[in-house]
């Protein structure tokens, strides 16, 4: 069978230890996770995870089988298959002197980003969007130019009325 890249929304417990727990099956069974985002939905005890693995149809039956047991997980849903949005945000910090501001700045422009902070000899640059828009963003600044880069991973939506709730 073909491994591939999974993205699995999770609707979990909003309590202390949930998300160890997730990552622990990931870990015990030797999995994977390429990245992971959490945070609280509208309902105060729930969160939303958006996790990004790799597998085949069996690993990820596996997988998620075993995520339903846990007891913190209310529904899952994989994204992969099915129409959906997903996005990343990344802050770049980047070294800017002289005619680098101005190129810099047109870069930030093409790519739809921001500059959020300027400073005399760097700025800090966001960008959302998908993984390889950032990716190509990387790549067309100069690699000595990028001083750090931060990645927030992939949060992710069904389109239309499929969505994950406990409704």
């Amino acid at each position: 069978m073909e491994e591939r890249r999974r993205i699995i929304s999770i609707l979990m417990e909003n309590e202390a230890g949930a998300l160890s727990r997730v990552a622990g099956l990931f870990s015990a069974r030797g999995f994977n996770i390429e990245s992971l985002t959490v945070a609280p939905t509208e309902d105060s005890t729930l969160s939303r995870m958006t996790l990004v693995t790799d597998g085949d149809e069996a690993v990820i039956e596996q997988v998620t089988k075993q995520l339903n047991k846990l007891v913190d997980v209310v529904r899952l849903m994989d994204l992969t298959d099915d129409r959906h949005i997903q996005r990343e945000l990344m802050l770049v910090k980047v070294e800017v002197t002289g005619e680098a501001r101005e190129e810099v700045k047109r870069l930030v422009d093409i790519f739809r980003g921001n500059v959020v902070d300027v400073g005399e000899t760097l700025y800090t640059v966001e960008l959302t969007g998908a993984g390889d828009k950032l990716d190509a963003f990387l790549e067309a600044l100069s690699p000595n130019r990028i001083v750090e880069v931060v990645r927030s991973g992939i949060s992710g939506i069904a389109r239309g009325g499929r969505a994950l709730t406990v409704r």
